[in-house]
């Protein structure tokens, strides 16, 4: 269980390099993403210090055990900005105890302050646990296809 006023969550900054990289740890194990190439600590130091790139870690005890990244994009038809919420995750035996709740009102605060419009979120149909967790926190379900073109790089 859980201490829930040991519970830090914070949005990362360029001086968080080490803690980003334990973050990107935990979404390599809960997502299985074995295959991943680990950004080198300059790259990541560069995309923390983006105001349009948000990282929010869950720390407990001096440890990482979760966070989410989210993307600012600017509307091109009217004059505000919407987030895409691209990775959230828990580390598995800590799942359950109300950290993924946490990160999700850390990034509506996020947005309020920063003027944002809309958060939104993709979600695999076959992915029930993500799919559960997104209906118990009143976010509006919307059934869309998503395509992706994966660009052979030269």
């Amino acid at each position: 269980m859980i201490d829930k006023d040991e519970l830090l969550i914070r949005r990362l900054a360029s001086d968080d390099v080490m803690i980003a990289e334990q973050l990107i740890g935990i979404f390599k194990d809960v997502f299985d993403h074995n295959d991943m190439i680990a950004a080198k600590p300059s790259y990541l130091k560069t995309l923390l210090r983006r105001h349009e790139f948000v990282c929010i870690a869950a720390i407990y005890k001096g440890e990482v055990i979760g966070g989410l990244t989210a993307y600012e994009l600017p509307m091109y038809y009217s004059e505000y900005t919407d987030l895409f919420i691209y990775d959230i995750a828990v580390k598995a035996a800590l799942q359950q105890n109300g950290i993924g709740s946490k990160l999700l009102e850390a990034i509506k605060d996020w947005g309020k302050q920063n003027y944002i419009r809309e958060i939104f979120v993709d979600a695999d149909e076959e992915d029930v646990q993500a799919l559960d967790f997104y209906r118990s926190t009143q976010g509006f379900e919307a059934k869309t296809v998503q395509f992706t073109f994966k660009l052979n790089r030269h």
